[in-house]
């Protein structure tokens, strides 16, 4: 049990125990990807959405999620964002890639924050577009970098992202 230190003596979930960690400054970036049809994104883009502008108000619902990430998951710290942006860029006529970035100065780090908030935004954009494309995918979220802490820095590697476009690519969703 000692590898997993959210577990207490007994097996059971606790919240661990930051109390004698350092602050340091800490980030994150995270990234998800939502498949969906050409008109769709292009709705998208042009402001063509019934519901309003959604990329507008899928940041905002993942700037909220990522303060309000320790109310949606156990265990996590509450812990004072300085900062938290979400910025979306096209992939090809097919897919809107989500990718935020979360910073502290606090004993813990904001991966959790930054991965929550990409979630919900994609979720975001899912809802408001599925009257126009129940078929979208949000794909693949991840941690792309993080900074801080006693672990030390993370950057995923290249190989490893091209790797897994070219098995996504290759693949439907199910």
């Amino acid at each position: 049990m000692a590898d997993f230190t959210h577990l207490n003596e007994q097996g059971r979930a606790r919240m661990v125990d930051v109390s004698e960690k350092e602050v340091t400054r800490r980030t994150a970036v995270a990234r998800s990807r939502i498949r969906m049809k050409p008109e769709t994104l292009r709705k998208i883009r042009e402001g063509g959405v019934r519901k309003g502008n959604v990329l507008a108000v899928a940041q905002v619902a993942g700037i909220m999620a990522a303060k309000k990430t320790w109310d949606l998951i156990p265990m996590c710290h509450p812990i004072p964002l300085k900062g938290a942006d979400i910025r979306f860029r096209e992939e090809g006529d097919t897919l809107l890639v989500v990718e935020a970035e979360t910073k502290t100065d606090h004993v813990t780090g904001v991966e959790m924050e930054a991965l929550t908030a990409v979630s919900i935004a994609a979720l975001t954009i899912y809802d408001m577009c599925k009257s126009l494309d129940k078929s979208m995918v949000v794909e693949e979220t991840c941690l792309i970098s993080k900074t801080g802490g006693k672990s030390g820095d993370y950057r995923r590697a290249a190989a490893e992202e091209e790797g897994r476009d070219v098995a996504r690519r290759n693949r439907d969703c199910q």
